[in-house]
């Protein structure tokens, strides 16, 4: 390179500006047989040597061309290209390291040719930052898409965070950058340094691909890379599939694992996952439920948003532990016969400088329109799903939680505000599709394509839909014209149930088909019945303080309102607290209050979700229908007068059926006839109302004998004793 090209050249690295510094930094020839130049920049170097890997010894020393760190050397004995090493000479030390620009690029050409088509759905192990071996040295190779900007730098605590330092390979018009950084390691911290197409430096930004992060407020990327681990789950896999199924008993337990417990003699600091493993897994199998449900634990930097504005979607939250605990967490969870599902948020991010937003100085994750790419509700940023590199992202995300942590499944957030381009927005704030019409054609294809590789590629494993809305068959597959979820959210049974609990039961004769309602297209999706976080925020109050009544009334109440849930069909979830009906409203800051299962009746409701989880389980007909019309009756719907609901559920024709009878009154009621279909004993399995659940004994004896007495339109009938504020759970054994 001629003596002023090369200073040229040298001003534009020392600046950070070159757009292709392997063009100018490493060992080069002008042609075969010619001597070899070796250029490098080191900021802070006083005298800078050439030494040959091989032998150890110096090929030469090389001259400033700047004052600021540029040096060169022209070798005018080598005419080979070899191994070698920088000897540099600081004003205090000297250093000798291997030099980042004589290792070749990271990515592969095929690596380039299925990110560019957005098909590479493992770029999780290629994108970021992975350590390895090149020649021998051991290092990291990063890599990063950032099409549109002018330079990109990686800065760390392995050049001292210094952006002129490690400038990386343009490949070619790939959109993608990447680079060989022998001597980083895992446990450093790292960012990447983008300077935007207008030459305007950004804000560091974090590794959109980091396996783990800083503990917040710090915002670094932590390197980490994809180290193999000893699974010992095996057992928990080869039965897996049967876990998910429609037919199966699915009863989840929602948690925020920052304020499930606290550990007040550290300070009231998170548990550990570790810590977690000990005392949630235990508590939550002792309970019954068959999977918790996290609330995100993808790398947020908000504690207040509880997870839902993610900044690393590819790391388990710092908060807890590293990534290998985080597996520990859940391979402990599989052994003790817990599915884990994780709460997914694909469909915003926040605007925190360091994340996603104008990535490479452009408007590259989120749509460039504010009427498409901000959410004003949460003041976030929409992801382009028309990018197939945006959706090559989010896909491979989705699979790598299910592949490299073993998830049992996503449960997808705020799947409504994806679905229409005018949610929650006025007229003239959203830009129809090209049809002219309200839904998001783009989003659609993401969600159906997302399903159907995650029932494809790991069987056993479940989607969950938080849909709010009535857009048809979500949880029907894609080939029938469905999103593919394998279940949805029911949030109108959630509504119009919780409204009707809220009224006083003298009034409760004006809503009573709110409680039955539901049933209208119950089966029209695989439906979920959540009681989750979201009804115990943001001013709701508690369950337990939902619920009208004096003392006893509320406890009542609620218990029989469980009662109805675990016996109504559709698979269970219940957020942590509401099982032993906390009082206060839940907080993100604090503990639950766990001195409250000292008290009797709160006791009385955690023993009561242990025993409705065991008959959930147990007996067939309340879990193997939940999802088909034909498990389910209505015996009378229509007895408003005295709020009360009878119905039975059945597995099968065998005749083991199961007796539901709901009394939402406090007055207890005598000879309350319902009809059954067949004779025999009608035993009860559970009852609400029961004194070791805080209630006053008030029931049946433990077992009626159906009378050939026809009720209801059936030829035989139970003369039955209604506890107050109580449901009642009995099962047919046949004389």
């Amino acid at each position: 390179m001629e003596e002023r090209a090369l200073r040229d050249a040298a001003i534009a690295i020392a600046r950070a500006e070159h757009g292709d510094p392997f063009a100018v930094l490493g060992m080069h020839q002008s042609g075969p047989g010619q001597p070899i130049e070796v250029r490098a920049f080191v900021p802070g170097a006083e005298r800078l040597w050439v030494i040959d890997s091989a032998t150890g010894d110096a090929a030469g020393e090389a001259q400033p061309v700047l004052a600021d760190g540029f040096f060169a050397v022209t070798l005018t004995d080598r005419t080979q290209r070899f191994r070698y090493r920088l000897r540099v000479q600081f004003p205090l030390a000297t250093e000798e390291f291997d030099d980042a620009y004589r290792f070749g690029p990271v990515l592969g050409e095929l690596d380039i040719h299925l990110l560019g088509e957005g098909t590479h759905l493992r770029a999780f192990e290629r994108l970021g930052a992975h350590p390895r071996a090149i020649d021998g040295v051991p290092g990291v190779a990063f890599a990063l898409w950032a099409p549109n900007a002018r330079t990109v730098s990686v800065v760390g605590d392995f050049n001292n965070w210094d952006g002129r330092r490690l400038p990386m390979r343009r490949r070619g018009v790939s959109g993608l950058w990447d680079i060989f950084v022998p001597h980083a390691a895992p446990g450093q911290r790292y960012k990447f340094e983008v300077r935007g197409p207008d030459g305007h430096l950004m804000p560091a930004k974090a590794d959109p691909y980091a396996f783990q992060a800083e503990m917040r407020p710090h915002t670094a990327s932590v390197i980490h890379g994809l180290p193999p681990y000893d699974w010992q789950d095996s057992a928990w896999r080869e039965r897996r599939v049967q876990t998910s199924d429609r037919n199966a008993a699915v009863s989840i337990y929602e948690v925020h694992l920052g304020s499930w417990a606290r550990a007040p003699e550290e300070g009231d600091c998170f548990l550990t996952y570790r810590e977690l493993a000990e005392r949630l897994i235990p508590y939550v199998v002792d309970l019954g439920f068959t999977h918790i449900e996290l609330l995100p634990i993808t790398e947020h930097p908000f504690d207040g948003s509880w997870g839902y504005q993610p900044i690393g979607l590819y790391a388990p939250t710092s908060r807890h532990g590293t990534p290998e605990d985080f597996k520990e967490f859940v391979d402990s969870c599989h052994q003790a016969g817990l599915g884990v599902l994780l709460d997914w948020v694909p469909g915003h991010f926040p605007t925190d400088p360091h994340g996603l937003g104008l990535f490479d100085g452009t408007h590259l994750y989120e749509h460039a329109d504010p009427r498409q790419g901000f959410h004003q509700d949460w003041n976030t940023l929409i992801y382009n799903f028309g990018r197939r590199e945006v959706q090559n992202f989010l896909l491979g995300n989705a699979l790598f939680w299910l592949d490299q942590y073993r998830l049992d499944g996503l449960r997808v957030d705020a799947v409504a505000s994806m679905l229409y381009l005018d949610y929650s927005r006025k007229e003239g704030e959203w830009i129809p599709n090209e049809f002219g019409g309200r839904e998001n054609l783009e989003s659609i294809a993401f969600l159906k394509r997302m399903n159907e590789l995650v029932y494809g590629e790991h069987p056993g494993a479940m989607t969950v839909a938080e849909e709010s809305t009535s857009w048809p068959m979500v949880s029907r597959p894609t080939y029938l014209g469905g999103l593919g979820f394998g279940y949805k959210w029911n949030m109108g049974w959630m509504h119009d149930t919780l409204s009707y609990m809220q009224c006083d039961p003298i009034h409760r004769r004006y809503h009573h088909h709110q409680m039955t309602f539901g049933l209208i297209y119950q089966f029209s999706e695989n439906f979920v019945l959540p009681l989750s976080h979201d009804e115990v925020v943001h001013g709701k109050g508690s369950l337990i303080e939902k619920m009208p009544g004096d003392e006893w009334q509320k406890f009542a109440n609620l218990r029989a309102y469980y009662g109805f849930m675990f016996a109504h069909p559709g698979k269970k979830l219940l957020f942590m607290g509401a099982e032993f009906a906390q009082r206060r409203e839940w907080t993100e800051a604090q503990s639950l209050d766990w001195h409250l299962l000292d008290q009797p009746l709160h006791r009385g409701v955690h023993d009561l979700i242990r025993d409705l989880n065991r008959l959930y389980r147990e007996l067939a007909p309340l879990h193997r229908t939940d999802c088909d019309s034909s498990g389910f009756e209505w015996i009378e719907s229509n007895d408003s007068e005295n709020s009360v609901f009878t119905f039975l559920r059945k597995a099968d024709d065998s005749g083991h059926i199961v007796v539901v009878v709901c009394n939402f009154t406090p007055v207890p009621r005598q000879g309350y006839r319902i009809g059954v279909p067949l004779p025999g004993r009608y035993v009860e399995r559970l009852n609400t109302d029961a004194p070791e659940y805080g209630g006053g004994g008030v029931g049946n004896g433990g077992v009626v004998v159906a009378e050939p007495t026809s009720w209801h339109g059936r030829t035989h009938s139970l003369p039955l004793t209604l506890p107050p504020l109580a449901t009642l759970i009995l099962e047919r054994w046949e004389e």
